[in-house]
């Protein structure tokens, strides 16, 4: 949005009560005659509401200049008109006009519903920042705005078609606004708007945005540059309207009807091309190119066979785009081929419909309807991404995370590989096998399991190239896991995982809250939990009112991420029982109170590895069954397990007593324990493999080998991370490393405590 320009220059202020010059007002009624002389495809009814919006927002913007001392009504006309070049509808162009009148000039939206109807209302909601809620920072105030943008924009694709007309003016008009905010503006441009109008088919709004930026981001540069072109196109000047003439020449003889227009890379790409793959000027070789219009798909492959006779093409720089329509839904043949002076110039091969679909994007939907009810161009025109904005909101209330997804998906390389059954999907990119599996349904995400690409199986992290055949491998009982969010690409594929897994964590937190708090319980000598409904509801009202917390679940939740203490919650608890009659059981409290450990303020909690994202073996000292070990309530956290003689747990003992409870060993663990061993080996062919079988043979997997970045000597460290069933198994596996051949030393790796063997 254009900021206002108030007296003090501090904040929005009421409308400045000045009266523009006869000169000024004349320019604005000029500036909305040239916008009404644009909307003779409106009816004569809808012109009249386009007026009506105009004379509303011409009133409530009274007073206000622009920065270059314009009336500010000039920049919502400005928008109204690029939007009409797109042929919007009313609607559009009423939220045009009045997409400033919520920010600066305190109009509500329960007044636009009244006066022009509630869809242009949520238009213009749509397109106005956050202003009255208060952020932390001014990047938080920014994603969530973009936030609210794309959720209004994934309803109503005109939201961002406004936008992208409203950023572009501000970008014409940016000599005007001091230059030290030239570089913010600028970069959020190219970020941000530039990709979005790029993921949505619209070209020429994307090279504008692109080459404004540059401008204004490294005038510099982009003045050097321009020069630099300006004299290969004075160089180049005849060769080019040579390779027009002999072109135009061929298809006229050949009796097909064609149209030719010139292609100049903008300086923005030049730039980047230079920058990415450090050319220099004289090495960027397509700088000029040809758009050949032709009336059907058939002329287009017709009119590449006549190029490649005319002119020899460069191996492997062929693309049919036709065939495989881009995301954006943009199509087009692509071919590179050797011009005259043996100077290489591009030609893109394309159908009216397309050239339209090519420049306008989404756009073209309005302004190509008319003729083409039938097509699937709204499904190729960003639809599908524009649903998928909906799918990640619904998982990613963080303003941050989700504009971080979005992102993701802004990035316009694109691979395409197919289905088992010949679909073709787009992926960014870098898309792995689990993006891919996302794509088609999220329960195949959540079920994957393994996969194969043109019937060979692969690890789920391969990235995937142009033309593969995917087939993915499901289990009912198959869920996402963690690790996942490491490879991943795609924003809905990475959402669906993020939402899986913090529901399961959520759910693994609540039951064991529940634990915790019925075992805190027994040491105030009740026996369980109360129930939640019937005569005890009043008490669990009372409890959550003194915790804070919404619902029992949430409590229970907080209690199992250390958030809230079980000891504490249970003491009011029993206070809030012992008042209705209910006294602690004697006998209970004794035995209880007796057989706790000194140290802990706790109940007991059993393990046996099932527990998940609820419970977390420390890294530090990496605990296995038949360890003594202690549990820790981290803030946020859930519990964490630690060794009992480890020396990060002794610190933490020693600072936050309160949060350690017992923990014991199940009799019957149900996996294998991760810890750390160190061997050394005398340096040699096969060590590392003699180590693998040996550890193979005491049936002990390696998860991780770690063998440092120091030069080999005599003797090297190998620093293994291996998963064991117990102690008892962790004994014997370094046992037998002990006997194996070229090991010199077998230790297992714990801070301040070490045992050699």
């Amino acid at each position: 949005m254009s900021a206002v320009l108030t007296p003090s220059g501090k904040g929005k202020r009421p409308p400045v009560p000045a009266v523009p010059s006869p000169a000024a007002a004349n320019a604005a009624a000029a500036s909305f005659a040239a916008l009404t002389a644009s909307l003779d495809y409106l009816d004569t009814g809808d012109v009249d509401l386009v007026r009506k919006a105009y004379r509303f927002a011409d009133e409530a913007h009274l007073g206000q200049l622009r920065a270059s001392g314009e009336p500010y009504i000039t920049h919502p006309i400005a928008v109204a008109a690029q939007c009409a070049e797109w042929k919007l509808d009313a609607q559009a162009l009423m939220a045009a006009l009045l997409h400033d009148a919520i920010e600066d000039c305190g109009v509500t939206k329960p007044q636009l519903i009244e006066r022009f109807g509630a869809p242009v209302a949520e238009l213009v909601d749509g397109l106005t920042k956050l202003d009255k809620l208060q952020f932390n920072t001014r990047e938080e105030n920014q994603a969530e705005s973009f936030r609210k943008m794309l959720l209004a924009m994934a309803r109503d694709v005109r939201v961002i078609l406004i936008k992208l007309a409203d950023r572009t003016h501000n970008m014409r008009t940016l000599e005007d606004v001091p230059r030290e905010k030239w570089t913010r503006i600028s970069s959020e441009t190219l970020e941000i708007y530039a990709p979005i109008a790029h993921r949505l088919g619209l070209n020429q709004t994307y090279r504008e945005l692109q080459e404004l930026a540059f401008r204004h981001l490294r005038p510099w540069r982009h003045a050097i540059l321009n020069k630099a072109v300006i004299k290969a196109r004075n160089r180049r000047r005849d060769l080019i309207q040579k390779v027009e003439r002999e072109v135009e020449a061929a298809f006229h003889e050949a009796g097909i009807a064609m149209r030719i227009e010139g292609r100049e890379k903008t300086l923005y790409s030049i730039y980047r091309k230079m920058d990415e793959k450090h050319l220099s000027f004289a090495q960027v070789t397509d700088i000029y190119g040809f758009r050949v219009i032709v009336p059907s798909v058939i002329d287009c492959y017709t009119a590449l066979g006549m190029l490649h006779q005319m002119y020899k093409p460069v191996p492997g720089k062929f693309k049919d785009h036709i065939a495989i329509p881009k995301v954006n839904g943009y199509q087009s043949l692509h071919t590179t081929l050797v011009g005259p002076s043996g100077v290489n110039v591009e030609f893109q091969m394309r159908t009216e419909a397309m050239h339209l679909v090519a420049e306008s994007g989404v756009a073209a939907h309005w302004l190509y309807k008319a003729n083409d009810q039938d097509s699937d161009n709204a499904d190729r025109l960003g639809t599908k991404w524009l649903q998928s904005l909906l799918d990640i909101q619904h998982e990613t209330r963080d303003a941050a995370e989700f504009w971080d997804h979005v992102k993701i998906d802004l990035f316009p390389d694109a691979v395409y590989v197919f289905t088992p059954k010949s679909q073709i999907m787009a992926l960014p990119r870098g898309a792995t096998v689990v993006d891919f599996a996302y794509s088609i349904h999220s329960n195949i995400g959540d079920r994957t399991v393994a996969a194969r690409i043109n019937g060979v199986q692969v690890p789920l992290r391969t990235e995937l190239k142009n033309g593969d055949v995917v087939e993915v491998v499901t289990a009912p009982v198959s869920t996402p896991n963690p690790a996942w969010l490491g490879f991943v690409r795609t924003g809905r594929a990475r959402s669906k995982i993020r939402h899986h897994l913090k529901t399961l964590a959520q759910v693994e937190s609540q039951d064991l809250g529940e634990k915790l708090l019925t075992q805190a319980l027994r040491s105030e000598g009740m026996e369980k939990l109360p129930a939640e409904d019937g005569e005890y509801h009043p008490i669990w009202e009372k409890l959550l009112r003194f915790t804070g917390n919404r619902n029992r679940a949430e409590l229970l939740t907080d209690i199992g991420l250390g958030k809230r203490i079980a000891t504490i919650v249970a003491k009011r608890l029993v206070t809030m029982l012992s008042e209705r009659g209910e006294k602690p059981d004697a006998l209970l409290l004794t035995r209880e109170r007796y057989t706790a450990h000194e140290n802990v303020s706790q109940g007991e909690v059993v393990l046996d590895g099932s527990e998940n994202a609820s419970v977390k073996f420390a890294s530090c000292c990496r605990p296995v069954p038949g360890d003594s070990i202690v549990g820790y309530l981290g803030r946020g956290e859930g519990l964490v397990v630690h060794c009992d003689d480890c020396a990060v747990a002794k610190r933490l003992q020693h600072k936050d007593s309160e949060r350690f409870i017992s923990v014991e060993w199940s009799d019957e663990p149900v996996r294998p324990f991760e810890t750390a061993v160190m061997v050394t080996v005398v340096n040699g062919k096969g060590a590392l493999a003699r180590v693998a079988t040996s550890l193979a043979s005491a049936e002990a997997d390696i998860t991780h080998v770690d063998m440092g970045e120091e030069k080999a000597q005599d003797a090297a460290d190998l620093r293994l991370i291996i998963a064991v069933r117990d102690k008892t198994h962790l004994d014997s596996v370094l046992r037998i490393l002990k006997r194996t051949p070229s090991v010199m030393k077998v230790q297992r790796v714990r801070p301040g405590f070490s045992t050699d063997r």
